[in-house]
């Protein structure tokens, strides 16, 4: 099982997160708008598979790619400026949005968790920068031969092909992958804030995102105003340490969800994942070849179902509750042999998954700032993922260019920002014990358990309400949370028209 779980460890090998100092934003003419230091021109931005589009002001700004060489090779930032829609009052202190992955793209990301600010956008001005290897900022992209990134490279899964996928990929970079790590990244976003003249902001990360709004509250924090970490990725994590334990935990809560309700127990028995289990180690002895509508195309199509077919959609799903929601019926089907709904969903996952991470991005800062930490568990030789992950990723390391970390880089977070901690009771990768673990050290922080909920909760339920209550108080004491009393549980679906009523 093994080697055909080995996609996972190439293709998702780490985890699948303003005002101006002086005088306000001025108008600079009808085609752009300058803020600070940097002049921005009017732009859409849009998300992938998406009709949303977010009207914004964009711009570049180049610093130096190696910091001991200011005059050397210079990376442009993408940045977009969402000016606050009440302007004039409380935007001396803007909103940094900070992806996840790594290696998301926040101007990408944007577009579908933007109506969750809309409160905090009333009074705030929101930057999205792409942080260096992503998006539109030199983006660290890998491709095989064939032009396919590391979520759909299928065909060969050995650790060998791993290290020459790496090795490919670094021949095919204008960059030095040395100098694309968070802290690079944590120097760009202090050298964006002085040019647009804030004193201080505000550091919203989702996911990975939350290392790096950790990180900056560490090396700045008189311009730290306050935190929201959705997701919460302790600085005392070595990524991909624990993801294979925390996905079977998280499981584990969600297919009890089915075992207590009659319906979906009496129809797929009340081991759900005993019958995961069994399902990958028979497609693991012998792949299935799989005739299948292609969402993406409607059109038929041929493709082969493996164990890590099997694997990466039953990680993908457990990270949201109405994804989860389908993962025993999906099981289900393909246990009694009926692969065509499994295939589907799993092409549909890699054509929008597939080039979100820059998974050359994701080598730079796990190579430099978690790989030598790796340790093996015998705990995870049994989970879904395996205990594959650690080998992956120490060898495609071997051939990466490696930068450095910091020597205090996982040490924790001790501050007295006001900070908003939020985590998915089923969070299947950052498990609400992160989020306590990183409250400890926070003597103005305020940490919420989700109900039901799984990994990324900015648009659930009132917390965009808490959100732009946080973000304009900046003060966790005052905040009320019993709205989100009135979360619950998205109960498994037991056919494909929903659960029963």
């Amino acid at each position: 099982m093994r080697n055909s779980r080995s996609r996972l460890a190439a293709g998702l090998s780490v985890l699948m997160l303003t005002a101006c100092g002086g005088s306000a934003p001025s108008e600079n003419g009808p085609v752009g708008r300058r803020y600070g230091q940097i002049a921005f021109e009017p732009c859409t931005l849009a998300a992938p598979y998406s009709t949303v589009s977010v009207e914004a002001q964009c711009a570049r700004f180049d610093v130096a790619e190696n910091p001991a060489l200011p005059q050397g090779r210079k990376v442009a930032l993408n940045i977009a400026w969402l000016p606050a829609t009440n302007e004039g009052a409380g935007t001396e202190d803007p909103v940094f949005f900070l992806a996840g992955g790594p290696g998301q793209s926040a101007v990408e990301v944007w577009p579908s968790i933007d109506a969750a600010f809309r409160d905090v956008r009333k009074q705030r001005h929101v930057v999205l920068v792409d942080q260096r290897g992503t998006g539109k900022s030199n983006p660290l992209a890998c491709r095989d031969e064939e032009g396919k990134n590391a979520f759909g490279k299928t065909q060969d899964t050995s650790a060998d092909a791993a290290v020459a996928f790496a090795r490919q990929c670094v021949k095919q970079l204008q960059a030095d992958p040395r100098f694309y790590t968070t802290t690079d990244a944590v120097r760009d976003l202090e050298a964006v804030r002085a040019a647009l003249g804030a004193e201080k902001i505000n550091l919203v990360g989702g996911s990975y995102g939350t290392r790096v709004a950790q990180q900056y509250a560490m090396r700045h924090p008189q311009h730290t105003r306050s935190l929201v970490l959705d997701g919460v990725v302790p600085n005392e994590l070595v990524l991909g340490s624990e993801h294979a334990r925390n996905l079977d935990e998280a499981l584990a809560q969600q297919f009890k969800q089915c075992q207590q309700a009659p319906v979906c127990a009496d129809k797929y028995g009340k081991d759900q994942r005993e019958q995961l289990r069994v399902l990958m180690a028979r497609l693991s002895a012998q792949p299935v070849q799989v005739e299948y509508r292609d969402p993406s195309t409607n059109q038929t199509a041929t493709g082969q179902v493996d164990a890590g077919t099997v694997t990466i959609l039953t990680r993908m799903f457990s990270y949201a509750p109405h994804a989860a929601a389908l993962l025993p019926l999906i099981l289900s089907e393909a246990e009694q042999g009926r692969y065509e709904p499994l295939m589907s969903l799993s092409k549909l996952l890699e054509n929008q998954l597939g080039d979100q991470f820059m998974h050359g991005m994701q080598l730079s800062v796990v190579c430099a700032e978690d790989v030598d930490l790796l340790q093996d568990n015998a705990a995870d030789r049994d989970t879904v993922l395996g205990d594959t992950m650690n080998a992956y990723l120490k060898a495609q390391c071997a051939a990466w260019p490696t930068g450095t970390r910091p020597a205090d880089f996982h040490t924790p977070l001790k501050s007295d920002v006001p900070a908003l901690l939020l985590s998915g009771e089923f969070d299947p990768v950052t498990p609400p014990r992160y989020g306590i673990q990183v409250e400890r050290h926070l003597r103005n922080g305020l940490h919420l358990v989700l109900k039901g909920q799984g990994h990324g909760s900015f648009g659930t339920g009132c917390v965009p309400k808490l959100l732009g209550r946080f973000i304009e108080s900046a003060d966790v004491k005052a905040l009320d949370s019993k709205c989100l009393a009135s979360l619950d549980y998205v109960p498994p679906f037991t056919s494909f028209n929903g659960w029963e009523p």
